[in-house]
């Protein structure tokens, strides 16, 4: 739970006085990731703190490429000396490598973090997805919707997240298939 409350703390204060409708977002997903967290079992807290910190590459002291799961990554890694693991889920958070090969990154995300597969990756990408920009619960289509009337239609996070849209919608059927089995 230390782990947790550090991960919290650190997303707070990289976010939230500069960015604070991204630290909504990231408040909303924190708070969805710990109402599943369950159904990961001893990667709980994993979750947990990979949902608290999953956007922190937005901060602006922490921009590098330009690609948040990348500046996130490198960030916890370099800085923070996090482990392998939470770097990984941070790096390759919902879809992050087809927008990273949109970027011209894809190289630098396998080298440097390779993905990491599962349902602790599916629990992310799901809290992720299904919350809103001001950290509200939103179904997979309207996040989508929102993702799309918030960039150009020839911006790479849109062409991405439209080829994406398929993955993303089986990452969260097998979370909530989870969620279903586990009551």
């Amino acid at each position: 739970m230390e782990h947790v409350q550090w991960a919290r703390d650190l997303a707070e204060r990289l976010l939230a006085e500069p960015l604070p409708r991204r630290w909504a977002h990231t408040q909303g997903v924190g708070r969805k990731a710990e109402s599943i967290a369950h159904i990961v079992g001893d990667d709980a807290d994993l979750l947990i703190c990979a949902a608290w910190l999953h956007d922190i590459g937005y901060a602006p002291n922490l921009v590098s490429t330009g690609f948040h799961p990348l500046d996130g990554a490198r960030y916890l890694r370099d800085d923070q000396q996090s482990g392998t693991p939470l770097c990984r889920l941070i790096a390759n958070h919902s879809g992050a490598n087809v927008e990273a090969r949109h970027r011209g990154l894809a190289a630098d995300l396998r080298a440097g973090f390779p993905p990491i597969d599962g349902l602790v990756a599916d629990a992310l990408t799901y809290a992720d997805m299904t919350t809103s920009p001001d950290g509200f619960p939103v179904t997979l289509d309207e996040r989508i919707k929102e993702i799309h009337s918030r960039y150009p239609s020839h911006s790479v996070v849109t062409i991405s997240i439209a080829e994406s849209a398929n993955d993303l919608e089986r990452t969260i059927q097998i979370v909530l298939s989870a969620l279903n089995k586990s009551h």
